[in-house]
């Protein structure tokens, strides 16, 4: 494979499982350091970058702490004296009436989904300004357009992560940083484990995507690598979504 991307270095948020961990690996696959900032353990994705003969590095992190995102910055500098390429892909997926949910509830969500993207962006993107280029991959949803209910919660995370995208790339383009996110549709990962199992929201997922079925988390990978790949140099404020065609028709 050619290695398009070769001696860059990436931090992904929420790398050690699911979708962030498929990122993480295709980007080691073409080229990329990868250190992973994540709350549970990444031993599988340290061998999996290992395996693609990249360097790897985990930081035990939670991006809901302001003082543990610096220092995880600071370890990630320490190591690779760069990062070209971030990838905010920590976060929770809730799923309750709306009436039902506690503030706690609410703010834990905000936490993890929102407040951790302001964090990350800033310690990263500050060492990116300073360099002059960078790349930053937020993980929107299908649902940063689409409501449906029992996530509105979540919906108004990636809604805000959506405007987060846009509006930084007004404010960072002229200094050489790409902003762009993915949005995606039902993808197969053990975060969405019960709706897999719900035989009833199975169909309605098939019937409901064009492509007739849930993605596999390799499928998102390839916009990852389009996004922090030098033919996105002119892509910035872009939310591209994968999502089998579900959020184009009705």
């Amino acid at each position: 494979m050619a290695k398009g991307h070769q001696g860059k270095v990436a931090v992904v948020t929420g790398g050690a499982n699911g979708i962030g961990q498929a990122f993480a690996q295709r980007l080691a696959a073409d080229g990329v350091d990868v250190a992973v900032a994540d709350v549970a353990p990444a031993d599988e994705t340290l061998r999996l970058v290992e395996q693609a003969g990249r360097r790897a590095l985990a930081v035990e992190c939670d991006v809901a702490s302001p003082e543990a995102v610096v220092a995880m910055a600071a370890q990630v500098e320490a190591r690779f004296r760069r990062c070209d390429i971030l990838v905010n892909c920590a976060g929770i997926f809730p799923q309750q009436p709306f009436d039902a949910m506690s503030f706690a509830d609410w703010r834990r969500l905000m936490a993890i989904n929102l407040d951790s993207v302001f964090h990350v962006t800033q310690a990263v993107g500050a060492r990116m300004l300073a360099r002059g280029r960078g790349r930053i991959i937020n993980i929107c949803s299908v649902a940063s357009e689409l409501a449906r209910k029992t996530i509105v919660p979540y919906a108004a995370t990636k809604g805000a992560v959506r405007q987060i995208t846009r509006g930084l790339s007004a404010e960072w383009a002229k200094r050489n940083i790409q902003i762009n996110a993915i949005a995606p549709g039902y993808i197969v990962t053990e975060l969405n484990r019960p709706l897999l199992d719900d035989k009833a929201f199975d169909a309605w997922v098939c019937a409901r995507t064009p492509a007739g079925r849930w993605a596999e988390v390799d499928e998102l990978a390839g916009a990852a690598i389009f996004l922090a790949s030098d033919a996105a140099s002119y892509v910035n404020g872009h939310v591209l979504y994968v999502d089998g065609g579900l959020s184009t028709s009705v």
